[in-house]
């Protein structure tokens, strides 16, 4: 990841390559923007534009592509707040000095020499300072074959302009200055005040790439230097002081101290952390000192993958997203008709003069600015808003299914249960208890590196039990282990040692035993060449999450499956234990997906959740592919979604939040094409007859208006719980 500039909007492109065919997009507004994926302006939220090339010969270099956009600075939010204030300067004489005036408010400006020709100059100053930012950006747009709100502004504006000026050198008193004036005043507060509601939102790359920091403390032949963060490597030994941002991916080598991995997993609790445990780049450090070996920089790190995906999110369109950008673009060509269609009316029943000002009025309310950002501006925020509860968003499209789920398929290992065995039962076959019993298993074993041991062994660690000295460790191929503890062989192992010293239960003990193991428990016994001490039941351990995650899931309605290759007795413990509706047991790795298509073909939309290689394609066939973000990279690379934990909790949050985002999306629809709908025959004059018309600099306001409202409604979505 390079981190010489934190401002995403201003990448360097001066050194593009002779062979280079990626296209660059570009905000018609803001052409200093400029991104390798189609999405949204950061400044003011438009769809961004495919930039055009040009071949050019460049001394030395025969043809190579080189951008047919210029470099701008300054299209951003203090360029239209400049421009606004100087318009509105303008813009008092100027009404002060026409008809509206004297007709409304009875007043009559100072004459003098050459007062006449006052609106003219201020007006041509307006359109020229003022509206330039709209004319260009039409001009862009038109390039690029896709007319939108920039193109109707330019026309509107344009056409008032240069009739007023063409009345004005024949003599006549009807122009139309002062709506000029005030239109584009108007329009540039639209959008200043549009710009600076939307900016916060649109900002998540920006935000991310800050959470690095920008120099690291490297302790090389004993000795810290301050480097920059580009000079990091692999292998460096980082300090890391209390509340200081971690530079990279890595591993701690000393110290201990709580770490903030809020940004990362969205969990605000602090993690612990000590020798051996792994850190993310980009969080925060608590109150110890830790040194941190580091494993991964640049484009390997966690924050460098969250960002590929929320770019990758960004740049995707939903279905809903893809249905207003078409409205929004025949909705120009429509306000383009309507505007001709009004004037030929009008001038057919009234002067030019009037027929002009409907058909400013038609364009300018017609501008589809609201509905081009009705459904980006959500979708946008909602993907910022996921990545910050830990829920990474790869595909809008699969956002947008999660409220449509009617089932979601669990894979059991390592998804609803930990994927490694925990001590369930400890049960006592002699006179010696529980504890003890569990004590003497875990003294075998310290050793052992066998999954059941260590098992066996961490229990006992939890428990805080004092464990024995071991000799003489030996494997019993296929059975278990013994060892010599306190002069005593102690055996630890399957039945089949039983068998060996012809040992038996009795019935209370071997009912028990037998519970348990059609529970799909592994049972494992302690015993002495004498005596039975007692025995250990096993399983893979639920997580304490999925009982909460099944439940949440139940709340919306929504049932759960789950899907694992183990026996016929775990699939149908684990799904009782957990209120699982469906399972599917001893599901070979490549019958995953036959399960999903068996699912599907009951009519039901189905989310599948895994972690492993194996459950790619099934992940895949689903109709929403979750992945657990501590799973493979081929399982993460199949889904839409990513969990960032590895807690099935946060399904529940995809849902909620698919929900919200569709509500807000419906909303800002609703408001933008229903006032669109509404406003153009006003603005056309279907009312004149009955006093009601919209005046060109009203109907500014109230395009303006509704543009905002749509991005404040957006807005609320950060508001919202999930």
């Amino acid at each position: 990841m390079n981190h010489t500039c934190h401002d995403h909007n201003h990448s360097n492109h001066d050194g593009l390559k002779d062979e280079s065919l990626d296209v660059l997009y570009t905000c018609p507004m803001h052409p200093n923007v400029r991104q390798k994926m189609p999405g949204m302006c950061p400044e003011c939220g438009m769809a961004l534009v495919p930039m055009k090339k040009k071949l050019t010969r460049h001394a030395g270099h025969g043809k190579a592509e080189s951008e047919e956009f210029d470099k701008h600075s300054g299209h951003s939010v203090n360029i239209f707040k400049a421009k606004f204030w100087v318009s509105f300067i303008f813009s008092i004489p100027v009404v002060a000095y026409s008809d509206i005036a004297e007709r409304l408010l009875n007043y009559t400006a100072p004459q003098f020499f050459g007062s006449q020709y006052l609106p003219l100059v201020l007006s041509s100053i307006i359109f020229f300072y003022g509206g330039s930012v709209f004319i260009t950006s039409a001009y862009r747009e038109l390039r690029a074959k896709l007319p939108g709100m920039m193109t109707l502004i330019a026309l509107a504006i344009s056409v008032a302009y240069f009739y007023s000026v063409a009345i004005t050198y024949l003599g006549g008193k009807d122009t139309l200055f002062w709506e000029l004036a005030t239109l584009i005043t108007i329009m540039l507060l639209g959008h200043w005040i549009e710009m600076r509601a939307v900016s916060g939102a649109q900002s998540a790359l920006k935000e991310l790439s800050k959470l690095l920091p920008d120099q690291a403390e490297v302790i090389r032949n004993g000795k810290v230097e301050i480097i920059s963060l580009s000079e990091l490597k692999k292998g460096d030994l980082v300090l890391v002081k209390p509340g200081g941002r971690i530079p990279a991916d890595g591993r701690v080598s000393e110290g201990i101290s709580d770490v903030d991995e809020s940004i990362a997993t969205g969990e605000s609790k602090p993690v612990p952390k000590k020798e051996g445990d792994e850190v993310i780049a980009g969080t925060t450090n608590g109150d110890g000192s830790l040194k941190i070996l580091v494993t991964k920089i640049g484009e390997e790190t966690f924050l460098a993958g969250v960002m590929r995906l929320v770019a990758e999110a960004q740049s995707s369109k939903s279905r809903l997203q893809m249905l207003s950008d078409r409205a929004a673009y025949y909705l120009t060509i429509i306000a383009v008709v309507a505007g001709g269609a009004t004037f030929a009316v009008w001038i057919s029943l009234s002067d030019a003069s009037f027929a002009i000002n409907r058909m400013v009025a038609v364009l300018v309310i017609a501008c589809p600015h609201a509905l081009g950002l009705a459904i980006p501006l959500v979708a946008s925020i909602s993907t910022t808003k996921a990545a910050r509860n830990g829920l990474l968003i790869k595909k809008r499209m699969a956002l947008e299914a999660a409220r449509n789920i009617d089932v979601v398929l669990f894979d059991k290992t390592g998804t609803l249960t930990k994927g490694e065995f925990g001590v369930d039962a400890v049960i006592p076959l002699s006179e010696i208890s529980e504890i003890e019993t569990l004590r003497v298993a875990a003294s075998v074993n310290s050793e052992s590196e066998h999954p059941i041991a260590r098992a066996i062994a961490n229990e006992a660690k939890r428990k805080n039990l004092t464990l024995s000295s071991a000799d003489n460790f030996q494997r019993i191929a296929g059975k278990g282990a013994k060892a010599m503890i306190s002069g005593d062989d102690i055996f630890v192992g399957s039945e089949a040692l039983l068998n060996d010293y012809k040992f038996s239960l009795n019935n209370d003990a071997q009912k028990k035993i037998d519970e348990l193991s059609s529970q799909g428990k592994t049972i494992v016994f302690v015993l002495t060449a004498k005596k039975i001490i007692g025995s250990i039941a096993l399983a893979d351990i639920i997580r304490e999450e999925s009982r909460e995650a099944i439940k949440n899931l139940r709340g919306f309605g929504i049932k759960t499956a789950m899907i694992t290759g183990d026996s016929e007795d775990v699939a149908k413990w684990v799904a009782g234990e957990l209120g699982i509706d469906e399972y599917f047991a001893r599901v070979l790795p490549d019958q995953k997906s036959e399960k999903v298509k068996l699912l599907q073909s009951k009519g039901q939309k189905v989310a599948m959740v895994g972690d492993g290689v194996n459950d790619a394609p099934a992940l895949t066939q689903a109709d929403l592919g979750i992945a657990i973000g501590a799973g493979t990279n081929v399982a993460i690379e199949s889904a839409g979604i990513i969990l960032v934990r590895n807690d099935p909790r946060d399904i529940a949050k995809i849902i909620r939040l698919s929900k919200l985002t569709y509500t807000k999306m419906i909303q800002n629809l609703f408001w933008a094409t229903g006032y669109n709908i509404v406003a153009i025959p006003l603005a056309a004059g279907v009312l004149a007859s009955k006093g009601i018309m919209l005046e060109p600099a009203l109907a500014a306001g109230l395009m303006s208006v509704s543009t905002v409202i749509v991005a404040l409604n957006a807005l609320l979505l950060r508001r919202k719980k999930i």
